[in-house]
């Protein structure tokens, strides 16, 4: 990783995305959905982890996230590599899944091409941290995020999202995740 992407100061607050190999739609299922929100739950709790702000698509995470207690690169690998294996177990041991011998096959092959796993990857490295060091760019980042189902065509408004902090924002009922508001 760039110098450009790296995590500086562990007081701030920092823009990422969680991308599955291939964009690999995996997050369609309730279950998959699930996994994560427990898993950052869990980090919340016991780890320190802030969310000030997510949206979970189909494929993919973004968040905006910080940390009072342990490093937030070590809750983000810990977080990752959980879920990776939950959601592994989930699609392995799964009598629904009718995408199973599609979707495996891709992780492994990814998993065999990069030395840094045994035989599986879920995710795609790279998270892309970007500090959020002024309002602009925190304002910038937290409109993207909550649009995000809107430009993808899910949803007519970024509320209506039910896996995504714009709940949280606009005033209506607190979504699947706990949010710290950050403005």
């Amino acid at each position: 990783m760039g110098l450009k992407y790296r995590i500086r100061d562990q007081s701030d607050f920092y823009f990422v995305t969680f991308t599955a190999v291939n964009w690999v739609d995996v997050f369609i299922r309730e279950s998959y959905r699930q996994i994560f929100i427990d898993s950052v739950k869990y980090c919340q709790q016991n780890k320190g982890l802030l969310v000030g702000a997510y949206v979970i698509m189909t494929s993919h995470v973004h968040m905006i996230i910080g940390t009072n207690g342990n490093r937030l690169e070590d809750i983000i690998r810990d977080l990752k590599s959980h879920t990776s294996r939950q959601i592994r177990l989930e699609i392995e041991q799964s009598n629904y899944e009718s995408r199973k011998e599609w979707m495996m096959p891709m992780f492994k092959r990814a998993g065999m091409r990069n030395s840094n796993n045994y035989d599986f990857q879920f995710w795609i490295q790279d998270n892309h941290p970007i500090q959020l060091v002024t309002e602009e760019m925190f304002l910038q980042r937290l409109n993207y995020i909550h649009n995000n189902p809107v430009a993808a065509g899910f949803v007519c408004e970024p509320q209506h999202w039910k896996y995504s902090s714009a709940h949280d924002y606009s005033g209506g009922t607190q979504g699947p995740i706990n949010v710290q508001l950050l403005m």
